[in-house]
């Protein structure tokens, strides 16, 4: 599958530059669905046991990256004078797992709708960087399977482009990114209610995405079932099939129009805290 990741998400944005590319096509709303629908079909591939020592290793470190980026997000938002509300949507996109948080916080506080695409787009865009990127500094650096997916984990936004990110390196890349990379997605619960808090709103969205808790009822039966090689197989090639044509949806939200919304302010923010986090994550990785 190596490269094959970047490559359905490009040809995903290409084809929005296709003349009279229809606006609201299909493929813009079912990319997401197709992505936790792999993961989903991941979690039925690893073990409880694998699940709780990759945990048990670095959630401390996980707990520790959350709270300092999110809390660095939001002073650096208030250095560069950007909109309170969007500098707390991207503090909650790049701290725990882009969009999922960022759509899931957004009711909370009262987000405007302007609010939220602004920064949905910001995050689209990076995560397709992302992607494309991180496997050939991971290559270049020579970092190994689950020195990537911690990585990766750590630094990248959405838990689809993480999966789609390990996916160029290795299934071993993928498992421990994946695993990880949902322990962080956990803090959606804690975020949401405090958010909903501090906002004084009643409205606290969906805290924990449904395909969580399907990701771990199907490491629950992996764990009870036991599989055969050949069952962990076939798991393994839904996964990389959703993957790949969810990134390739996902591609197709990234156009003109969805770019025309990013605005200098919070585009400075992402990338201002985005350029710390992947060195002082990968210093993290590399220190363990």
């Amino acid at each position: 599958m190596s490269g094959h990741a970047a490559i359905a998400l490009l040809l995903g944005i290409s084809l929005t530059y296709v003349p009279k590319f229809p606006s609201k096509f299909f493929t813009k709303r079912i990319g997401s669905k197709l992505l936790q629908t792999g993961i989903v079909f991941l979690g039925g591939s690893i073990s409880l046991r694998t699940v709780v020592e990759l945990n048990g290793t670095y959630m401390p470190w996980i707990s520790l990256f959350v709270a300092t980026t999110f809390l660095a997000a939001i002073f650096l938002g208030k250095l560069l004078g950007v909109e309170k509300k969007q500098a707390y949507l991207l503090a909650s996109g790049t701290a725990i797992c882009g969009g999922t948080a960022m759509a899931a916080v957004a009711p909370a506080i009262k987000a405007k709708p302007e609010d939220l695409t602004t920064t949905l787009s910001i995050v689209f865009l990076l995560n397709a960087i992302a992607v494309i990127t991180f496997p050939l500094i991971g290559e270049w650096l020579n970092l190994n399977q689950e020195q990537f997916g911690t990585w990766a984990a750590l630094a990248i936004h959405d838990t689809a482009s993480v999966v789609g990110a390990a996916s160029v390196v290795g299934f071993d890349a993928v498992e421990v990114a994946a695993t990880l990379k949902l322990l962080r997605t956990l803090w959606i619960v804690p975020l949401v209610f405090l958010s909903a808090l501090y906002f004084k709103s009643e409205k606290q969205g969906s805290a924990l995405p449904i395909f969580i808790i399907f990701f771990v009822l199907a490491v629950a039966l992996n764990t009870t079932l036991n599989p055969s090689e050949e069952v962990l197989y076939f798991l393994k090639m839904l996964n990389k099939t959703f993957l790949l044509a969810g990134l390739f949806c996902i591609g197709t939200q990234i156009d003109k129009d969805s770019l025309k919304n990013i605005t200098i302010k919070p585009l400075l923010l992402a990338l201002g805290i985005w350029c710390t986090v992947i060195p002082v994550s990968l210093w993290v990785v590399m220190s363990i």
